[in-house]
């Protein structure tokens, strides 16, 4: 194996080799491998696979063949001195996306993936790797995971490509930093090798998995995770919608199979470090929509309450809901979080940030062409009158609405009441609703004059034709967006070196009065005034 920090691009040009669980052969596209040094560093194995019964020389015939396309004669000539059987031969790239290059240009998160570090192992090979941007690393730093874990995933995989009827579900729970999302991505990465997709269901609002926070989603996730955090994965297609209720509302939405689809099969269980959540004591317990004095029903839980909170159609509720029971599988963990109470929400806040900031980078031109700052593109134009506007997590008077708007994250969303039809606006809806989330952007100024809002966002121009609302909560645009606006002179929009904590709301705590010593420089919770920027 070779355990590495930093990204790269992986592709295997001989034989077969394993990363994050995940099998790439020879003939593959090549992968985007990110080894963060938050995290546990991933290694590349080498792996056993089938030769037909070749020679030696058979092998190195054909090796030598598929090396022409990228290497010279003198190279391959070097290279095949260390030829043997059942050997990989990897190419290593240095890993150029526009995402990857606009986050390290943000000095306060660049060491996630870029650090220099002082190495007493300086040789050739200390600056090949460095060519491409990433360092060998000890085997003790690499990603370990317990015989449990793999027995556990093994029975997993074999469940899927096995079921005929249906599709299983695996449902994973467990304590906090107990190792959930390695988890979880080293079971999609398995399961890829077997089977072409695999939906995804988040129900994590502040540590989401392949979004930025702050929303459920549903995805179907056809590529392979190889990241060991929170950061630039796969794009698959979204849904979004906001908790609690939206839980139901995606289900219904969502989770309505055509006629030819299977149904859902089997319910796994697959817990670490919680409650044994046997289905005697699920059934005993209460839940957000049904009590403990569930029926039981040709030999499954008929959860009745649940049925009527889906508000199905009639022909729908002629069909009871069951659940025909699971199976719990336990998973030892042997994993020690390096987060402390004091570390823990630091951390989540760098991923946080860092989810968001792969959501931006897709604003960027693609390499070669050199980035380009945000305020220095050019946003969509939005009527007062054409989206409707909700503050979702805190009462916001209606004369400070667009002060809250102003500079801030928004869920470009659609719903189902029609809002147009008002003169002038803004438009303020006086409930949240439960609706699509279609994206993200940044209200990065508004008009009075024209009476527009200024939205930065990678969502393409037909999706956002179906936007008519814009939610905002409590996820924030990153204060290293705010504080790196390049090309600016003077002062930069919506950063102070004079404010007042002694204001009511003037505190990073929505809602409180907290009264602070003023710091040398403050980026703003929310801007004290709103104003168009250039």
């Amino acid at each position: 194996g070779f355990t590495f920090s930093g990204i790269c691009r992986v592709t295997c040009l001989y034989g077969q080799v394993q990363v994050f669980g995940f099998t790439i052969s020879q003939g593959q596209p090549a992968q985007n491998v990110f080894s963060t040094y938050t995290h546990s560093r991933l290694t590349i194995n080498a792996v056993h696979y089938s030769v037909h019964e070749k020679s030696k020389k058979e092998m190195k015939r054909e090796a030598r063949s598929l090396l022409r396309s990228y290497l010279n004669q003198d190279d391959r000539y070097c290279l095949m001195k260390n030829f043997s059987p059942l050997c990989s031969i990897l190419l290593l790239e240095r890993l150029k996306t526009s995402t990857v290059n606009f986050i390290i240009s943000h000095p306060g998160l660049s060491y996630v993936f870029v650090q220099e570090i002082p190495t007493f192992q300086i040789n050739s090979e200390y600056f090949a790797l460095k060519s491409v941007g990433i360092r060998r690393e000890r085997k003790k730093n690499g990603l370990r995971l317990t015989e449990s874990a793999f027995s556990v995933m093994d029975e997993l995989v074999s469940i899927s490509c096995e079921e005929a009827d249906g599709c299983p579900v695996i449902l994973v729970c467990g304590s906090q930093d107990i190792g959930k999302s390695t988890f979880i991505r080293y079971l999609i990465n398995q399961l890829l090798n077997s089977i072409s997709c695999i939906d995804y269901l988040e129900c994590d609002l502040g540590q989401t998995e392949f979004t930025p926070p702050g929303c459920i989603s549903l995805l179907n996730v056809t590529e392979p995770v190889l990241v060991t955090m929170a950061g630039p994965k796969p794009s698959p297609p979204l849904r979004f919608s906001r908790i609690d209720d939206s839980h139901l509302y995606l289900l219904r939405t969502t989770f309505h199979p055509p006629e030819d689809t299977p149904e859902n099969g089997l319910l796994w269980e697959v817990f670490l470090y919680m409650p044994d959540l046997s289905p005697s004591y699920v059934d005993d317990m209460d839940g957000l929509y049904t009590k403990s004095t569930s029926k039981v029903r040709n030999r499954g839980f008929h959860l009745a309450e649940f049925a009527d909170n889906l508000e199905c159609a009639d022909e729908e509720k002629e069909s009871p809901v069951l659940f025909t029971g699971y199976k719990l599988m336990s998973v030892k963990s042997e994993f020690v979080s390096g987060k402390t109470p004091r570390n823990r929400e630091s951390h989540n806040k760098v991923l946080r940030e860092l989810a968001v900031l792969s959501y931006l980078g897709q604003l960027q031109p693609p390499v070669p062409k050199p980035l380009c700052p945000l305020h220095g593109l050019t946003p969509y134009q939005v009527p007062f009158n054409a989206v409707a506007l909700r503050i979702i997590h805190a009462d916001v008077a209606p004369t400070h609405i667009l002060y809250a708007v102003n500079a801030s994250w928004v869920g470009l969303c659609k719903i189902l009441d029609d809002v147009r039809g008002h003169a002038h606006g803004p438009i303020l809806l006086a409930q949240t609703p439960i609706c699509d989330c279609l994206g993200f952007g940044i209200c990065r100024g508004i008009d009075m004059e024209k009476r527009l809002y200024h939205i930065l966002t990678p969502v393409p121009p037909e999706e956002l034709r179906n936007v008519n609302c814009l939610l905002v909560g409590t996820i924030s645009i990153p204060q290293c967006v705010l504080k790196s606006q390049r090309g600016l002179e003077g002062t930069i929009p919506y950063i102070t070196t004079d404010y007042n904590f002694k204001l009511p709301g003037a505190s990073e705590k929505i809602g409180a009065r907290e009264i602070e010593e003023t710091r040398k420089e403050k980026v703003h919770p929310k801007p004290k005034f709103y104003r168009k920027t250039n």
